[in-house]
């Protein structure tokens, strides 16, 4: 099923699977990767170092495109965009939007750049400073959400922007991957669902929750990081939207510590990127500090398998997910029932 996003990358099918912090490690990646969809590396949680090292362990494992996903406002975002140069990364992502200069070097190095977006303003500021294509995420999307339906945000994006657009939240078959392609997107994104493989190395106990979670089971709760977050609830999400101020902050200064050893973050460095998030938000500098909780806790549980200690980003569709296939299992399901699925439009059969 060849699309734009296929000619851009050069992968197989017009999948992507999303760069997840803790889960989209080499393992996940190089098997997404192998079943022709564009595995997303998450670099966000990890050192400069580490990061080269992943990309050289997900190169062993496949011969296929790969990308390496960024937060554009990190403090060493040059350093990670100077390893995806030199080790020939085919794609970089963005959770945030790169400056104009970031995609500049980037493309002048071939690399093909795919910022995240969760409105049309964005796609058409990274569309006008040079990006190759944009992933727009609707509300149903896990971790870091806006409040807007993908049907809604979908098209917008779609008639705003003269690139490929790659639709994310709400997708986990084949039915919507032809509905993404219908509104005029090129492919679909997928974090939960490429989660919820047998390739991820998240723990089995999490994965149960996972699977035993019903649509309603996952919530949208600002008391994490200061920003909305869809996750599972659970009885540690409850707790803390019931925690009051200088609970919640003595928990990010101690989070915060912690973040910083695991990642090799200097506090200077901490400070800058806390300043960096403040840019353009309304966001008290408490609010800045608790986003630390986010790594470490999504850590807690997406390593150590401790549901008790730690917060399960994901998506609305881990309620209709019921299985753990390969990721050649699930593509090659997936794509099987986008061809079903055209068969019986009318006028397609």
């Amino acid at each position: 099923m060849p699309t734009a996003l296929t000619a851009l990358t050069g992968v197989r099918h017009p999948i992507v699977q999303t760069g997840m912090g803790w889960v989209a490690g080499p393992r996940l990646v190089s098997a997404a990767a192998n079943a022709g969809a564009l595995g997303i590396l998450a670099s966000a949680t990890m050192t400069v170092e580490r990061l080269r090292g992943a990309v050289r362990e997900v190169r062993s494992r496949t011969d296929a495109p790969f990308g390496v996903n960024l937060r554009a406002d990190a403090a060493d975002a040059a350093d990670r965009v100077r390893i995806i140069i030199d080790e020939g990364v085919r794609v970089a992502s963005f959770a945030l939007a790169p400056s104009r200069e970031l995609i500049a070097r980037l493309k002048e190095a071939g690399v093909v750049v795919i910022p995240s977006v969760g409105a049309r303003r964005h796609a058409e500021k990274v569309a006008a400073w040079g990006a190759d294509a944009v992933m727009v995420q609707g509300g149903e999307g896990g971790g870091h959400t806006g409040d807007v339906a993908t049907t809604v945000v979908l098209p917008q994006v779609v008639d705003a922007v003269g690139i490929p657009v790659i639709a994310a939240g709400g997708f986990h078959d084949g039915r919507g991957l032809v509905a993404a392609l219908a509104y005029g997107a090129a492919g679909i994104g997928m974090g939960t669902r490429f989660l919820l493989t047998s390739d991820s190395t998240v723990p089995v106990a999490v994965k149960e929750k996972y699977l035993a979670a019903t649509v309603k089971d996952v919530t949208v709760t600002t008391k994490v990081d200061g920003l909305p977050h869809r996750m599972l609830r659970t009885e540690l999400v409850d707790a803390l939207e019931r925690s009051g101020r200088t609970a919640s902050l003595l928990r990010a200064l101690r989070h915060a510590s912690a973040f910083r050893k695991e990642s090799g973050t200097s506090w200077p460095r901490l400070v800058r990127d806390g300043r960096a998030m403040r840019h353009g938000r309304e966001m008290t500098w408490g609010q800045v500090l608790m986003a630390a909780n986010t790594p470490m806790l999504l850590k807690a549980s997406m390593i150590d398998g401790r549901t008790d200690r730690g917060v399960m980003a994901s998506g609305q569709v881990a309620g209709l997910i019921d299985d753990l296939p390969s990721c050649a299992e699930l593509v090659d399901r997936i794509m099987a029932e986008a061809q079903a699925t055209l068969k019986t439009l009318p006028g397609t059969g």
